[in-house]
């Protein structure tokens, strides 16, 4: 009877914890009957009993609301633009890219009042490498790249998250070029031509023999005869030997140690000094 008592209750238990759980689940099924209210994070009955309902929502036929200040997909006004090149090189995934054709002369301002002197005529943006990091927002001088709210940029192909700011048709940008590359020609013919060292040579080869230098510092000058400086004086004869003055030498002086005292007088009748 024991082992039949402990079979039931056992049983029993299941019975009652199951029951517990589809409680709640019954529970939840009833309550998402509605869907659940929109609204921010920071409202203060957001975390309330009151937001009951459907969690997930039916994306994209509901959103939750973004911020305003979001920080999401990257936006150029190009008119703003000057080509200064800086959110390309800031850029830590490279991906900005943009070709720049000089102008000779300013092409108009920007809204702020920067004059502009470079063409714009490539500027695309890859969103599928950004990682968000909004460094290009912060170093733009113009202030004409920002981060929208916009977070869907959901595509079925990577090569379409490529987004092209630049305005510029294809003739536009043939002719911009070919005005930068004339002006570069001008200012190379106004620079003096510097001749290359092949020019040089032949040039010092047409010169005649007479006119060229004669000096070469690699040709090394004759070495001279050394003679040594010295009194200089002739002997007649043997006899002059001795008429020349010999030195005796100098007796060396005796070491005298500091603070050692004469020695005494033994002798009476020679007084001590």
């Amino acid at each position: 009877m024991a082992k039949d008592k402990g079979y039931f209750s056992t049983i029993f238990e299941t019975s009652k914890s199951v029951s517990a759980g589809l409680a709640i689940t019954l529970k939840h099924l009833w309550k998402a009957r509605k869907n659940r209210k929109q609204q921010f994070v920071q409202a203060s009955d957001y975390f309330s009993a009151s937001q009951d309902g459907i969690v997930t929502l039916q994306y994209p036929k509901f959103q939750i609301p973004v911020p305003a200040i979001g920080r999401y997909q990257l936006d150029c006004v190009i008119e703003d633009c000057i080509v200064c090149d800086k959110c390309a090189k800031v850029c830590p995934v490279n991906c900005i890219d943009i070709v720049g054709i000089k102008a000779p002369e300013s092409i108009g301002e920007t809204s702020d009042g920067t004059t502009k002197r470079i063409h714009a005529a490539k500027f695309d943006i890859d969103m599928a490498k950004c990682c968000f990091c909004g460094l290009c927002t912060t170093v733009c001088p113009t202030e004409c790249l920002t981060m929208t709210n916009i977070y869907d940029v959901t595509t079925f192909s990577v090569a379409e998250m490529n987004y092209p700011f630049a305005k510029m048709s294809l003739t536009e940008i043939a002719q911009a070029q070919q005005i930068a590359d004339a002006q570069k020609a001008a200012k190379v013919q106004k620079a003096e031509p510097v001749l290359s060292k092949e020019a040089q040579i032949a040039e010092l080869a047409d010169v005649p023999a007479t006119e060229k230098a004669k000096f070469s510092p690699f040709k090394k000058k004759k070495e001279e005869p050394k003679t040594e400086a010295g009194p200089s004086f002739e002997i007649e004869s043997k006899a002059d030997l001795s008429a020349l003055p010999i030195e005796e030498p100098k007796p060396k002086a005796t070491f005298k140690p500091f603070g050692k005292k004469p020695a005494a007088n033994t002798n009476p009748e020679t007084p001590s000094e």
